[in-house]
């Protein structure tokens, strides 16, 4: 990424510099004169500039955000190493946890399955003319 960082900017800087090219005033050189471009629009130049100078500072902020994310000098292979212990740790803790409640959803689950079985044979049996008869667990 931090190359496609760098070629965005050199190809906004070239970008940038063709379009100073194309609407830079003529200049005279000794007794040279140039042709002036009638078709361009009167004043081009500040907005192209606008534009570029944002774009190239955007890119110059992403740059420094990367240089920022890169560990630091003083980040050893041993503070490193405890950090990754620790965030192990802090991983074996959520796992714990996630499969303690998805044990519970689990017993939860089989509860309202079991619950809505029995709701459907009662209907079943409203529907036939049959009694109800009540399940060993409700007496």
């Amino acid at each position: 990424w931090f190359l496609c960082v760098h070629v965005q900017l050199a190809d906004q800087f070239c970008n940038a510099i063709g379009v100073l090219q194309q609407c830079a005033p003529p200049a005279s050189f000794s007794n040279i004169q140039t042709a002036i471009n009638k078709d361009q629009p009167a004043n081009p130049t500040e907005e192209y500039a606008q534009l570029f100078a944002a774009l190239i500072a955007r890119t110059a902020k992403d740059v420094d955000v990367l240089i920022d994310s890169l560990p630091s000098e003083e980040s050893t292979a041993a503070l490193q190493a405890a950090s990754l212990r620790q965030l192990e740790e802090e991983n074996h803790e959520a796992a714990a946890r996630l499969e303690e409640v998805v044990y519970r959803g689990d017993m939860l689950l089989e509860k309202i399955q079991s619950a809505l079985a029995d709701i459907a044979q009662s209907q079943l049996r409203t529907r036939n003319g049959a009694p109800c008869q009540t399940s060993p667990a409700e007496s």
